[in-house]
């Protein structure tokens, strides 16, 4: 079972908040931290999870899965520059 933090903007037009928080609830047992953050204890892993949730999203909202179980995450819309830092200092 991996422990994961998921965390999401949603954009206008769509903000489909209700159908994100209902599909991250169905992953596994949940705890929601924030208004959109959760987090899931799921047998999925952050790549899994993160495509389940993306689609019922809009193509332009931003989400990123992170699995702290296995030292992972996997995002969608992130800003390039973002995800590089995080990568410089992930595993120092």
């Amino acid at each position: 079972m991996n422990n994961l933090f998921i965390s999401y903007d949603l954009i206008a037009p769509g903000q489909h908040y209700e159908q994100v928080s209902e599909k991250i609830k169905s992953l596994g047992a949940w705890a929601k931290v924030e208004l959109s953050l959760f987090y899931v204890k799921s047998a999925l892993g952050s790549e899994a999870v993160a495509n389940a949730v993306y689609s019922v999203m809009d193509k332009n909202d931003k989400l990123i899965v992170i699995d702290t179980t296995n030292n992972s995450f996997h995002s969608f819309n992130l800003d390039p520059v973002v995800i590089k830092q995080m990568l410089n200092y992930w595993t120092k």
